[in-house]
Formats: C-alpha cells, structure tokens, sequence
C-alpha cells in the first residue's frame, strides 16, 4: 500500500485502536459511491456514505447509508421525533465537519455530531467509509463503528 493521508479521521480510528485497512482511489467529481465502488471492486452496498442532515434548522446530525440507498428524512424525522431533518448544504456540511464534500468521514469531525447508522450496515462483514479526504475510504469491521461514535441505529433507507 502507497502512503495514505494521516487525516483527522486516521487520528480517531487509531485513538480509538481501530483497525483499518486503508484505499485511495482516483476520486471523480459527481462520482459517488458508484464510482467509489467500482474502482475498489466491491459491492455498492459496502460502500457506505456519510451524509449531513440538519434538524429543524437548530441542530445537525450525520447519517450513515448504505451507498445504494438513499435516506428517507420523513422517517429519519419521526425516529427521531422532531418535525423536519433536511440534509445541510456543502458550505454548511463542511463547516461542521471540518471536511470537504466528497470526503466526508464521520470520525473525527470538528464539532461532535450525533450518528445515526442505518440498522442494516451493522449486519455486514466489512464497510467502506470515508477517510476524511476525496478518494480515501478506509475498510472496517461495522461493529467498530459503535467503539467511536455516539450512534444511533435507524431504519431508514429507501
């Protein structure tokens, strides 16, 4: 493996001993979890994105999906029982973040966020997620997710 980029998102996984094995790929503009999905030769289902959604204009959130999924905030907003939850916009996202759009990794964000993970992530063997930089996902154990980040199971996908 080439040398991969020590982000925010590497310093979390390894305070937290969370082993990783680590993928750059040529990122395309646009490309998406397809893109990301076929150059790493894996199944999109594995490839898992990180999205950033606002809640009722006060508060924001993350939320994991499955990449051949999309999310229904109507049913993220009744799990978690507030009116609306739209997702933020890039200038927002990366503000809270820390992270450019396209490499958005829930772990080690500038500000603590709350995750919500779709249910059906933690059932897989392995994932895809991002590293913290555009065309760098690293692969884990699903479970690690829960050693790192405050989530929340939801089941939301559409």
């Amino acid at each position: 493996m080439k040398q991969y980029p020590v982000t925010q998102a590497v310093r979390s996984l390894r305070t937290g001993k969370i082993d990783f094995i680590p993928h750059l790929y040529r990122y395309e503009e646009h490309g998406g979890t397809h893109q990301a999905a076929s150059i790493l030769n894996v199944p999109e289902h594995e490839v898992i994105k990180t999205l950033v959604m606002e809640v009722d204009s006060r508060w924001q959130l993350l939320v994991l999906m499955h990449g051949d999924r999309e999310v229904s905030t109507k049913k993220l907003a009744c799990e978690l029982g507030v009116k609306r939850v739209s997702p933020c916009g890039p200038i927002s996202a990366e503000k809270h973040t820390g992270y450019k759009v396209g490499g958005i990794s829930p772990f080690g964000t500038r500000k603590s966020l709350p995750v919500c993970v779709e249910s059906s992530i933690m059932m897989l063997d392995r994932i895809f997620i991002n590293g913290g930089k555009q065309g760098f996902m690293v692969e884990i154990d699903p479970c690690d997710l829960e050693k790192v980040l405050p989530i929340k199971k939801v089941n939301v996908a559409v």
